[in-house]
């Protein structure tokens, strides 16, 4: 596989958390510690456009299938309801008491977990919640939707996976242990019948959605020398791209887990920090780090 740097966006003042896609196929937007959400064009990288301020540190960001509304989420468990172009509409709502790491879209509902343990339901519309409830006593890191069982999945600091009925929130079932420690990314494959995870034990597992036990495809090694922190599946299903606190990513075969490319700072102009999210989008992969920058590549087999 051959991938290059198209270009490094820079301009944020501290590390990048979040990556999501803008308003349509040639436009992502990013989030960080400085509280600037920003989106960016990749027909013309150069300087990005202002989207908010939030003034504490962003950890979370989900963009709205409603294109002109985002979702962040802070350090301290608050939640910015954001509308572009239209900063007098924001909506700051204080609920987890601890940051929110990550947000779901689903239907007419949003997902959101917490550094507190939670898990909460809450209504887009009015951008009320529904529901909550204490999943764990520790942080809830990531969450995802396995279509195929119509189950949310929820990976924690307690070393677990949950799985919950989309619908009612009834716990179905808890991996225990499934990984040696914080639980940080989870990904469900396109085809509907794997979930990838990825821990501060740098290890990648693969599960079947159907029995929650281990896949025979799951690598018996670990994935990255340090922490795994995201997990992007590309467009087609055909590859997949895993992030490291080791400062790289790398991309694998979803069908067969051969990891096909590494992609560091020596060789290929990487990051030199952290790298935190990935996105496939544009045609190409995006990533964000530590070192303040997001990267556009392009890549071909």
């Amino acid at each position: 596989m051959k991938i290059k740097r198209l270009h490094a966006c820079t301009g944020h003042r501290a590390s990048l958390y979040a990556l999501v896609p803008g308003q349509d196929d040639r436009h992502f937007i990013t989030a960080g510690g400085d509280g600037w959400v920003v989106e960016w064009n990749l027909d013309n990288p150069e300087n990005g456009q202002l989207i908010a301020n939030t003034e504490t540190q962003l950890f979370s960001l989900c963009a709205l299938t409603e294109k002109s509304r985002l979702v962040a989420g802070n350090m301290h468990g608050g939640l910015h309801w954001l509308v572009r172009d239209r900063p007098d509409k924001t909506r700051n709502v204080q609920h987890h008491k601890r940051g929110v790491y990550d947000i779901l879209e689903l239907g007419d509902y949003l997902f959101t977990v917490g550094g507190d343990g939670v898990l909460t339901r809450w209504d887009i519309a009015t951008g009320r919640t529904v529901e909550s409830i204490q999943l764990s006593s520790q942080a809830l890191r990531a969450i995802a939707y396995a279509d195929q069982v119509g189950e949310l999945v929820v990976g924690s600091s307690d070393h677990n996976i949950y799985w919950l009925d989309a619908q009612t929130l009834a716990l179905k079932h808890v991996v225990r242990g499934a990984h040696e420690n914080s639980v940080f990314s989870l990904a469900c494959s396109p085809n509907g019948q794997h979930l990838l995870s990825g821990g501060r034990d740098a290890l990648l597992k693969v599960w079947m959605v159907d029995t929650k036990e281990i896949a025979p495809q799951s690598p018996e090694q670990a994935a990255h020398l340090f922490t795994l922190n995201h997990i992007a599946f590309s467009p087609d299903g055909h590859l997949f791209a895993t992030a490291s606190r080791d400062k790289t990513f790398k991309i694998w075969d979803a069908q067969t887990y051969e990891l096909l490319k590494v992609v560091d700072t020596l060789r290929l102009g990487g990051h030199i920090n952290s790298v935190n999210r990935l996105l496939w989008h544009g045609g190409g992969l995006i990533s964000v780090s530590d070192d303040r920058r997001a990267m556009i590549w392009s890549h071909e087999p």
